[in-house]
């Protein structure tokens, strides 16, 4: 088996907002990983950063929230994407005005 790539998209929300979702499917599990998926979604306000699950080599899964990075249970890609949706709404809410 290949890599075979799962998502690949960018969503618009405004003028100064948008997220970037790559989700790949591997062979073998990336180094640290139980799972067989490699995987960065971001989400972009105003040219920062401010919402990212990603799962680097040897780093594992983990997601950025702000200044803040914590570990990400992984359970699958749907999950992933309905977790990192939740983020964004929250950051979005909790960062009105900005």
């Amino acid at each position: 088996m290949e890599a075979a790539l799962l998502i690949r998209e960018r969503i618009v929300y405004s003028e100064s907002s948008f997220a970037e979702l790559v989700l790949w499917q591997l062979p073998i599990p990336v180094e640290g990983a139980t799972h067989r998926f490699k995987y960065r979604l971001a989400y972009v306000f105003k040219g920062a950063c401010v919402v990212r699950y990603d799962n680097e080599s040897r780093k594992g899964d983990h997601r950025h929230f702000g200044n803040k990075e914590s570990a990400y249970a992984f359970v699958n890609p749907e999950k992933l994407v309905a977790d990192f949706q939740r983020d964004i709404e929250r950051w979005n809410r909790e960062n009105r005005g900005s």
